[in-house]
């Protein structure tokens, strides 16, 4: 995804930020203060991957409408939901943020944000394996790798 903003200016100050590529941030679950400076930076969209029963002390789901970005929940419990289905969401949702708009994946870590990026690559982007699990372990993949690399076949 291209962005007006570069990666250096997208860094947001969350828990694990990465900056695997133009346009997007990954990392740990944000506090309020972090949406803030997103939609200051021109976030138009936030993808949770954190289950609902992962509950946070405010509504972030509210709170990212009210500053006017497009929140998105895509439940990643664990292995499991690490499907084809979810990678599919993820597309679609990075793709609907449009063009030189920038997009922050989060979980509570990073490491799911980063194993469901690496599938996405692998699987709807058509990365080989090996440059998607690159691009996971730039976005935060750490002890979800050995199930992303069976999933691609790594």
């Amino acid at each position: 995804m291209m962005s007006a903003t570069n990666t250096t200016d997208l860094l947001l100050d969350i828990p694990n930020a990465c900056t695997p590529g133009s346009g997007l941030c990954t990392g740990g679950r944000p506090r309020p203060e972090h949406l803030q400076a997103a939609a200051r930076r021109g976030v138009r969209t936030v993808i949770n991957l954190c289950p609902p029963a992962e509950a946070v002390d405010y509504d972030e789901a509210a709170l990212v409408t009210k500053l006017g970005m497009h929140y998105v929940n895509i439940p990643v419990a664990g292995p499991a939901d690490l499907t084809l289905e979810n990678a599919r969401l993820l597309a679609a949702a990075m793709a609907e943020a449009g063009p030189g708009h920038p997009v922050l994946l989060h979980c509570a870590s990073g490491n799911r944000a980063g194993a469901l990026l690496a599938l996405k690559a692998h699987s709807i982007d058509l990365l080989p394996p090996a440059e998607a699990l690159e691009l996971g372990r730039r976005a935060g993949l750490t002890a979800l790798e050995p199930f992303v690399r069976q999933l691609i076949g790594a």
